[in-house]
């Protein structure tokens, strides 16, 4: 999220400029096979002179055991490097699980290289040296950092191919993920996240059969390239000055001072992408209840009693239809959403059952304008705001998100364009920086999660 500007001391601006070069990210790819294979073609030259059918069917007989043989050992040979790519690839998701806690070195190339936007890196030993410190398995890493670990979203690449030699080639591995890690050291235990991809490049050959021989880190903040196409992913990042790199890292550490209370725990979610701007957010499904309202407070005020005792969760979520709406006769209501249960990891994608005092109140009696509202499993972009939440800023931060959303190639969902979704976290009145933000669901296939 965004931070006022807070002034550093001398001892931390250190601190911070030592450990901007602590930071070096990747995670694993997976892909399957090729579904065809070009095959080889036996030339013959020269005279043919008359021979018996005894030495045609001899040579017969030789040429083409000649071709199966070849064929046979090519056949095995894509199958042994097919077997031993899916070894890496579970090798890598298990070394990313445990950040690293082991790294299997037999994996990598002696003179393997490594390049993140802040750090460039030679040799195993230097990389696993570099993550163990931020994991905090060394002195200094346990001095500095906690909390780190890493999230994998998707993997893509690894083709197997044939170049015209008859040479069998492994395409770059690609992945996306998530990492974040506090810097404990500092008073204010500031949280850092990056998130990117890491762009492997893997050959045939070394101990295991393949081997890494590079792996190139790009962060979404900093490194993608306006007005580019999603695939393939690698295509759409470009290297930046090693400056900003550091800025954006710097930025992260920043005290972001006196906060508003939340006003209740948070639904949660996984963080997909933190880019220039703007988060990509997966949602679980999660059930809430919805009231139409004129006036904030009042939304607040019904719901607030219509929910005593359930323990509902923030944020509130208002969706304001947007000014040409107003000139129909009948002007669709805004709404106020607060969720109630979410579904957990490995239920599915659509919403859980709603409480049962839920279902008994709703729409009945005092409560007849609220009714149940069931929400599926999406990705949400979300911009943040710290102005209050009128109208023109709204639409202002509503506007912003979705031209950043068109400039890295990412999609709404159809018809969004209508109205305004944003959410706010406090509590009512309370004192001190408040969160605001603005959302916008990404169509399916809009977005590379």
């Amino acid at each position: 999220f965004q931070h006022h500007s807070v002034p550093l001391s001398t001892a931390a601006s250190k601190f911070i400029l030592i450990t901007a070069a602590s930071l070096n990210i990747g995670a694993y790819g997976f892909a399957p096979p090729p579904a065809s294979w070009a095959s080889k073609v036996l030339n013959n030259s020269g005279s043919v002179p008359s021979i018996r059918p005894s030495t045609i069917a001899s040579s017969m007989t030789s040429v083409v055991g000649e071709s199966f043989d070849t064929a046979t050992n090519s056949s095995d040979e894509f199958q042994k490097l097919s077997t031993d790519i899916s070894k890496l690839k579970r090798v890598l998701t298990q070394e990313y699980i445990s950040f690293f806690n082991p790294m299997v070195s037999s994996w990598y190339a002696a003179d393997v290289s490594f390049d993140d936007p802040m750090t460039s890196l030679s040799g195993v030993d230097s990389y696993r040296k570099n993550v163990d410190m931020l994991a905090g398995r060394t002195l200094m890493g346990k001095i500095l950092f906690e909390g780190a670990g890493i999230n994998l979203h998707s993997v893509t690449g690894g083709e197997i191919t044939e170049d015209e030699s008859g040479n069998l080639k492994i395409s770059e591995l690609v992945t996306r993920w998530t990492l974040r890690v506090t810097a404990k050291v500092l008073p204010w235990k500031p949280t850092a996240v990056f998130s990117g991809i890491s762009v492997y490049n893997v050959k045939p050959g070394g101990k295991e059969g393949v081997e890494i021989t590079g792996q190139t880190d790009y962060w979404d903040s900093i490194n993608i390239k306006p007005n580019t196409p999603l695939s393939p992913p690698q295509n759409q990042y470009q290297k930046v000055p090693t400056n900003i790199a550091v800025q954006d890292f710097l930025n992260q550490l920043k005290p972001e001072g006196f906060t508003a209370a939340a006003a209740a725990p948070e639904l949660p979610y996984l963080l997909l992408r933190r880019g220039d701007g703007y988060e990509l957010r997966r949602y679980p499904g999660f059930i809430g209840i919805e009231t139409p309202y004129v006036r904030r407070d009042y939304g607040f005020g019904s719901l607030g009693a219509f929910t005593k005792g359930m323990d509902p969760l923030a944020p509130s979520i208002m969706k304001v239809w947007n000014e040409d709406d107003l000139n129909e006769e009948e002007p669709n209501d805004k709404t106020m959403t607060w969720p109630l249960k979410f579904t957990n990891p490995g239920e599915g994608t659509d919403a859980p059952d709603p409480p049962a005092s839920a279902v008994e109140k709703a729409g009945d009696g005092q409560w007849k304008s609220i009714s149940i509202a069931r929400t599926p499993e999406r990705v949400i972009a979300v911009r943040t705001f710290e102005d209050a939440a009128m109208a023109p800023v709204v639409r202002n931060a509503d506007r912003e998100l979705r031209k950043i959303l068109k400039t890295d190639g990412l999609t709404p969902s159809e018809g969004s364009e209508k109205f305004v979704v944003f959410s706010q976290y406090d509590a009512v009145h309370s004192m001190g920086k408040r969160r605001s933000e603005v959302w916008i669901e990404l169509a399916d296939g809009g977005h590379p999660f």
